[in-house]
Formats: structure tokens, C-alpha cells, sequence
């Protein structure tokens, strides 16, 4: 007999980095490391990989959210070349990593939720 798994958002389990399945298990072992199984449902996690998709979205939101701002900043400020430095190094080190984890384990289940139904168990 076939266990029952509910048809859950892939954007809800993604962002909260659970097993894109159950919703329940832990999607990562250490900070961005997919997990070999899900330990709820044991999930076969191996062949779930998100490449460098998250990092290249991540890209393009820090260029669309930190230049304008950095721009902002010195035509009204005009802060010396350090200072943006000083500044705009820690926020866009500190974005990428409280949003690399989230979006790599949203591209996870993304992946899973679009993947044929015999590659799924």
C-alpha cells in the first residue's frame, strides 16, 4: 500500500528548507548540504540538486535591491569610496547568506513538485 503524501506548496516547504514530500523532514544537513534522505518519509533526496540557480537569483535581487540604494546614497551623501565599502560589503554578505539557504531549497522543491511521477520515489 502506497503512502499518502498531501499535495503541499513547494514555495511553503522550500523557504522553510523541510523535505519538499512530507513537509516535515529537515532539508539540509549542515548549511547547504541536501540531505541524503528525509528522515520523515525517507524521501531519496541524492538526485535533488539546485546547481547555481539560487546563487544567480540572489545576483539579480542584490543588483536590483543594493545598486539603486548605493546610488541613492552617494548622489545624496556623497560618502568617500571606503565608506560604501564599509557599508555595502556586510549588506551584501549578510543577504546572501540569510537568503542563499531559503531560495536553494526552494529550487529543491520546485524541482521535486515538477519532476515526472516515476522519478519521484
Amino acid at each position: 500500500m502506497d503512502d499518502y503524501y498531501p499535495n503541499i506548496s513547494p514555495i511553503r516547504t522550500g523557504l522553510a528548507c523541510k523535505c519538499p514530500r512530507c513537509g516535515g523532514g529537515k532539508l539540509f544537513q549542515g548549511y547547504l548540504t541536501v540531505r541524503e534522505r528525509c528522515d520523515v518519509c525517507g524521501l531519496d533526496l541524492r538526485g535533488h540538486d539546485a546547481g547555481d540557480g539560487p546563487a544567480v537569483f540572489l545576483i539579480f535581487i542584490l543588483g536590483f535591491l543594493v545598486v539603486p540604494m548605493a546610488l541613492w546614497v552617494e548622489m545624496r551623501y556623497m560618502p568617500p569610496l571606503w565608506l560604501h565599502a564599509l557599508l555595502w560589503g556586510p549588506v551584501i554578505v549578510g543577504v546572501t547568506l540569510v537568503l542563499l539557504r531559503p531560495l536553494k531549497g526552494l529550487m529543491v522543491a520546485l524541482q521535486y513538485r515538477h519532476r515526472s511521477t516515476s522519478q519521484q520515489d
